[in-house]
């Protein structure tokens, strides 16, 4: 069994302020997507421009921060919303929804497309292989702040927590060790973010029929992310929606997996015709 490191969440301390190591994996998401965002505009047959890579990730972000503080409070905390609707500007607190981000990107893609008289599916097929490295980087804050713990586990590299740091494992015992869990959160880190980059990045370096990396991109994340559900701990103000294992994060998987699918279905058809 393996023990968690006591990272501290701050890369940074001066005085009252504070890095942290999640912003930084923010930063990082965005920097990638920029930078192999301009690797891909500058291949021959991209019909994008290396400079314009800059405002198509700056739509993106704010895509990207805006859908997924209001993803999370909605999809995850709607109640205590309901009781206090300012909760939904306190992002200092915490909370971000990956599903709520994926609506603001989309709403961001959309309105990019409009104002570059590019289609909805030429923005999104071109940044659907950028995103996969910030949703890996995004996991590994997530390890830093100890939070999305998996279940209990026995496998050779379940982690331990201290009991004095994380007491709601240890049923309020401040010493010793927890029980061994899934770091879940790890294996999101490598499932979405360094497998499913790979699988897109190769897929996309030829040709594709317009729908085809999108819906690849859908069902990529929606497989990796509803798999990875059967071990992680549901959300503790959720908990299991039915049957003792359907969490919400497979509930939103599911509509991913499905238009995933008839995009690529789609994507087929626009290729024969």
């Amino acid at each position: 069994m393996l023990t968690y490191p006591d990272i501290d969440p701050a890369a940074l301390r001066i005085g009252n302020f504070a890095v942290h190591w999640y912003g930084l994996m923010y930063l990082i998401g965005f920097v990638s997507a920029w930078w192999l965002g301009t690797l891909r505009a500058k291949r021959p047959d991209s019909g994008w421009r290396a400079e314009g890579i800059g405002d198509l990730i700056f739509y993106a972000a704010l895509g990207v921060i805006l859908g997924g503080r209001i993803g999370y409070v909605l999809f995850y905390n709607f109640g205590m919303f309901i009781d206090d609707p300012l909760m939904l500007l306190k992002i200092w607190q915490g909370g971000m929804s990956f599903h709520g981000g994926l609506l603001g990107v989309l709403t961001a893609m959309w309105l990019y497309g409009r104002n570059t008289q590019r289609t909805f599916f030429q923005v999104t097929d071109f940044i659907a292989p950028l995103v996969p490295i910030g949703l890996g980087a995004g996991r590994i804050g997530n390890f830093i702040n100890a939070e999305l713990w998996g279940r209990v586990s026995d496998v050779p590299w379940a982690m331990q927590l201290s009991c004095a740091r994380f007491p709601e494992f240890c049923n309020g015992v401040t010493q010793g060790y927890s029980a061994p869990r899934h770091p879940s959160m790890l294996y999101e880190a490598l499932l979405e973010g360094v497998v499913l980059f790979a699988i897109l990045w190769l897929f996309s370096r030829k040709p594709r029929s317009t729908m085809a990396v999108s819906g690849l991109f859908l069902l990529g994340y929606g497989v990796f992310r509803f798999s990875v559900e059967f071990v992680r701990v549901p959300d503790a103000q959720l908990g299991y929606l039915a049957l003792d294992w359907v969490t919400m994060g497979q509930v939103l998987s599911t509509p991913m997996i499905v238009f995933g699918i008839v995009l690529l279905l789609l994507s087929r058809r626009v290729r024969q015709a």
